[in-house]
C-alpha cells in the first residue's frame, strides 16, 4: 500500500520555531515555550474552548503579554489541527498454546512497561495515547498503521513495524519515533545499549566464570534488538575462541512459551545443551528455566542461563536472574518526548536535540543463575552503591 496520502500531508511549522527573536514575530510555539504547556494548551486559551484551567489561562495570558503574540489566521489555523492524541503501534504475537503460558499474549510485560512510561509524559503535555496492536505475520500492517496516523499528531512503533521505506513515506504525514527498530533520514530510533549491554554480559560469562561452549536463543526474526545483541555476543565469543551455538533452532520470539518450546525441541533431539544459554530477554529466558527444570537440570550447575531487560520478576525467580538492565520505562518516556518535540517544532528527526538514533545506557546486573553466589552478587551491589562495579 501507499503511505502518499494527500489527506494526510503534514505540514511543518519550520520557521515557527524561530523563537520571536530578531524580527520575526513570536509564533503560537514560542507562547506555548515561555508558558510551560503544551501548544493544543495554548489554542485552548486563545479560541476559548473546553474551558482551560485557570492557572494555565493565566500563564498563556502572561506569555502572550510578555511576547507580544498576536494570534493570526494561520497561526490559528495551525493550532487547532492538532488532536493531542499520539498514536502508539505494538506488535502482539498470537500463541495458542495450552501449556502454562497460554496467557502470556495478555500479560505482556514489556512492551506494557514502555507504554506506561509514555502514559505518564504524555499525561504532562495533555495528551492522550491512542493503541493499536498488530499480528508478527499481519499481511498488511501498513494499512492499519495508516489509518492511526489520520487520527493522530504523531506515532511511536513498537520493534519493526514497518521497513526503512515505509517508514520514510509515513514520516511525510506524521511525525515517527521507532522503539528498537532502524532510524531513517526524517525518523528517531529509541533503544537501549543492546551491544554495550550484551558485551558486558558475555565478558562476565567467559572472563569470570571460564565458561567455554554458549548458546544464543534469540527474539523473533528480524528484531534489530535480537539481531544487535547476538552479533556482539558473536563477536566476544569469537574473539575469546569460545563455541557460540546460534540459529532457527535456538529461537525463543521473546516469549517464555517459546523458550520453552526451544529447549523441549532440543533436549527431545538429543542436542547437547551448551554451558550456558543467553537469552534475548528475560521472558523467553523464564521459559528457558522452566523447561530446564522440568528435565532436571541444574541452573547454574549444569547450565548457566542469562537474560536481557531485568524485569522486575528476574529478581524473583529462583534462581535469580542474571540480566542486562535497561530502564525499561524510561525507553517509553524517551520516545515520547522525542514525538512531542518533532510535532512541536518540524516533524523532522534532525530536529531531535538528541539526534535520531538514542540509545539508553544499560548496565549487567549479576545475579545466581550465571553461577554468581549469593555472597558475591552481595558484595558486588554494595560496590555499586559505593560508585563501583555496576551490578546488584
Amino acid at each position: 500500500m501507499s503511505f502518499d496520502d494527500p489527506a494526510l500531508e503534514y505540514q511543518a511549522p519550520g520557521a515557527a520555531s524561530a523563537g520571536g527573536h530578531g524580527d520575526q514575530a513570536p509564533t503560537i510555539y514560542d507562547v506555548a515555550r515561555v508558558a510551560g504547556v503544551s501548544i493544543a494548551s495554548v489554542s485552548r486559551v486563545l479560541n476559548g474552548q473546553q474551558n482551560p484551567r485557570q492557572e494555565t489561562r493565566d500563564r498563556v495570558l502572561r506569555a502572550v503579554a510578555e511576547l507580544g503574540f498576536a494570534p493570526d489566521g494561520a497561526a490559528r489555523a495551525l493550532s487547532v489541527r492538532l488532536k493531542e492524541v499520539v498514536g502508539v503501534i505494538v506488535r502482539r504475537p498470537r500463541w495458542h498454546d495450552s501449556s502454562m503460558f497460554a496467557d502470556e499474549d495478555e500479560n505482556l510485560q514489556f512492551p506494557d512497561m514502555i507504554n506506561r512510561g509514555m502514559e505518564i509524559v504524555a499525561q504532562r503535555h495533555g495528551f492522550d495515547l491512542l493503541i493499536r496492536s498488530v499480528g508478527l505475520d499481519e499481511p498488511d500492517a501498513g494499512r492499519r498503521v495508516l489509518a492511526l496516523a489520520r487520527k493522530s499528531d504523531g506515532l511511536i512503533l513498537h520493534d519493526r513495524v514497518l521497513s526503512p521505506a515505509e517508514l520514510e513515506r509515513l514520516s511525510r504525514q506524521v511525525p515517527v519515533v521507532t522503539l528498537a527498530g532502524e532510524p531513517t533520514s526524517s525518523t528517531v530510533n529509541v533503544h537501549g545499549d543492546n551491544e554495550g549491554g550484551m558485551r558486558a554480559l558475555a565478558r562476565h560469562l567467559i572472563h569470570d566464570h571460564g565458561y567455554a561452549t554458549f548458546a544464543f536463543l534469540a527474539g523473533h526474526e528480524g528484531s534489530p534488538d535480537s539481531l544487535t545483541r547476538g552479533r556482539a555476543l558473536a563477536s566476544e565469543a569469537a574473539a575469546a575462541g569460545v563455541t557460540l551455538l546460534a540459529g532457527d533452532d535456538w529461537r525463543g520470539g521473546y516469549q517464555a512459551a517459546g523458550g520453552a518450546q526451544a529447549i523441549e525441541r532440543l533436549i527431545a533431539g538429543g542436542v547437547r545443551l551448551p554451558r550456558a544459554i543467553v537469552c534475548a530477554n528475560d521472558q523467553s529466558a523464564i521459559g528457558v528455566l522452566h523447561a530446564l527444570a522440568a528435565h532436571g537440570i541444574s541452573v547454574p550447575g549444569d547450565v548457566a542461563v542469562t537474560g536481557f531487560d531485568d524485569m522486575p520478576v528476574a529478581r524473583h525467580l529462583r534462581p535469580q536472574l542474571t540480566s542486562v538492565r535497561q530502564s525499561i520505562q524510561d525507553l517509553g518516556a524517551t520516545a515520547f518526548e522525542t514525538l512531542y518535540s518533532m510535532i512541536n517544532r518540524s516533524g523532522q528527526a534532525k530536529e531531535s536535540p538528541r539526534g535520531r538514533d538514542i540509545a539508553l545506557p544499560t548496565r549487567l546486573v549479576r545475579r545466581e543463575s550465571c553461577g554468581c553466589g549469593p555472597q558475591s552478587v552481595k558484595s558486588a551491589a554494595q560496590a555499586a552503591d559505593l560508585g563501583g562495579a555496576a551490578c546488584a
